[in-house]
């Protein structure tokens, strides 16, 4: 019998822990073998004591090396079975000019992304695969490509029976950014345009399957702190409410995007139809 896998196709180091940390971990508890896919190296994130692109003290080699050393630390607290590193450079945020260079994983052609996702995909033969939503509210150039070239890769190699994109309800962001006002925590000011609410608003209502994770959130929890370098001890992030963790991350959501097995909708496991 075929070994079940789960591949999980992401942007940058830390992404894994922050939308599919809960999945990894309770797949891999059940014993399916789970394969992360990081695309690029994470060379904008922060460098010490959260120093931006661009600023003294930030070292691209430096960062990224960083970066990776806690993807290794982080997949390790999730149980991941392989991590595969596409080596690709990161794009920086939408509006910053990083993203215009030639060796932005961005402006890499998309066939040839796709082609190093399908050899992983031949060599691994998962029957599902997750990765975001390239149409999602969260537009950052790397997350896009990244999904754009997995959908293309399992497009065009037809190896996984199912393939899922992320998703997460707005409500539940409300729920976590109200207690930490109420907290009198001093969040970011995020403004969200109309448009913005409407992808989200329309995201939501393709949500097709919900996974319970509750019994997995201090590991997913763990896998993201492994990333200090991104998420400081004095992050909003370390001061959200167990209980209002638990309600609003106790579950994560995707959207059925392909299938082969016929699983009626909705689902509350990703191998539905497969087992």
């Amino acid at each position: 019998m075929t070994e079940l896998t789960l591949m999980a196709v992401h942007a940058h180091p830390d992404d894994e822990a922050s939308s599919t940390g809960g999945v990894l971990a309770k797949y891999a508890d059940e014993g399916i073998r789970t394969i992360v896919v990081t695309c690029t190296n994470g060379e904008f994130g922060d460098g010490p004591g959260g120093v931006k692109p661009g600023h003294d003290g930030h070292d691209t080699t430096d960062v990224a090396q960083t970066r990776l050393a806690e993807l290794r630390e982080a997949c390790k607290h999730l149980g991941v079975s392989e991590l595969e590193l596409l080596g690709y450079h990161d794009s920086g945020m939408p509006d910053w000019e990083y993203r215009h260079r030639p060796e932005a994983f961005c402006n890499v052609p998309l066939a040839a992304v796709a082609g190093r996702i399908g050899e992983l995909l031949g060599r691994y033969q998962p029957q599902v695969v997750v990765t975001y939503d390239p149409d999602g509210a969260y537009q950052h150039p790397d997350h896009v490509h990244a999904s754009r070239a997995a959908i293309e890769a399992v497009t065009r190699t037809g190896i996984p029976a199912k393939l899922y994109l992320t998703a997460m309800r707005r409500s539940s962001w409300r729920q976590v950014f109200e207690a930490l006002r109420e907290q009198g925590e001093n969040l970011p000011d995020w403004e969200i345009t109309e448009e913005e609410e409407r992808v989200m608003r329309e995201s939501e209502e393709r949500i097709t399957t919900t996974v319970d994770i509750t019994s997995f959130l201090d590991r997913k929890r763990a896998a993201l702190l492994a990333h200090a370098s991104q998420i400081s001890e004095t992050s909003w992030f370390t001061k959200i409410p167990p209980e209002v963790a638990q309600a609003a991350f106790g579950v994560e959501m995707f959207i059925r995007a392909q299938d082969r097995t016929g699983a009626p909708l909705p689902e509350a496991d990703l191998f539905a139809g497969l087992r």
